[in-house]
């Protein structure tokens, strides 16, 4: 699915990630972890497609094709979901018109059936279940006042309703309290497949308690200095990072 080879990133002459190798195939979740400043939300923005960066050397495949000569919008198209540590608000649009006009670009782009207006009101109320939110978040605009754990849940809500192959979450759980944090651990469990594949971003170990990881990955300073499962993730909120760096 995912295929990252040598990548090497900087930003204003300035190198943020160094030989980055990972594979994700579908089925999986990676976690990524490290602290503040290390590089994680900059692999995810690059994946994304987001400006700003330039790729200094190495490449990335997605389904065998090369990602970085995609635009934002086609990765978006062909099954690849980003959800923002800081999700911005835009005042005056509804957000199941939004959501609606979101899923049937993406379904007509990949030549399935548009979702009539009856048939996407029955899925977004089931979606809404998922994620515990009231039916009246219907008539809300796009992330106008919402609290920090009603924009993560909108988020997850997003991606249970476009479906994507690869999804990215870029640290989802920041700022989340602890009945805040089950609801959007149990969206990415309810979505998780064999046929799309998990790239979770995050600090702490909170959220990966909930999770079920196939590989945890440790970035420190641009580099992934060490893998394993979820006991790894553990050890690095008991221990730290310091006895990596000895």
């Amino acid at each position: 699915m995912l295929k990252i080879n040598k990548l090497n990133v900087a930003v204003e002459d300035k190198n943020i990630l160094k030989n980055i190798n990972l594979k994700i195939n579908k089925g999986e979740l990676h976690v990524i972890m490290g602290r503040n400043g290390t590089g994680k939300s900059t692999l995810s923005n690059v994946i994304a497609g987001k400006e700003g960066y330039s790729i200094d050397q190495g490449n990335i495949l997605y389904n065998n094709k090369n990602l970085l000569n995609m635009t934002t919008e086609d990765r978006a198209l062909n099954g690849i979901f980003m959800s923002f540590q800081y999700p911005v608000s835009i005042p005056g649009l509804n957000t199941m018109h939004f959501l609606r006009t979101s899923v049937n670009s993406i379904r007509k782009y990949q030549k399935k059936q548009e979702y009539t207006s009856g048939q996407f009101i029955k899925i977004f109320k089931e979606k809404l279940k998922v994620v515990g939110l009231d039916e009246s978040f219907a008539r809300r605009a796009v992330n106008d006042g919402f609290s920090g754990g009603e924009k993560k849940r909108f988020e997850i809500l997003q991606m249970l309703l476009i479906e994507p192959k690869l999804v990215i979450l870029d640290e989802t759980d920041s700022g989340l309290d602890i009945d805040a944090l089950k609801v959007v651990a149990n969206g990415i469990n309810d979505f998780k497949s064999r046929s799309n594949g998990f790239l979770l971003i995050t600090h702490y170990y909170r959220i990966i308690k909930y999770l079920n990881p196939d590989f945890v990955h440790v970035l420190l300073n641009g580099e992934i200095v060490k893998s394993g499962d979820k006991k790894l993730a553990l050890k690095l909120e008991e221990e730290g990072y310091g006895w990596l760096e000895k």
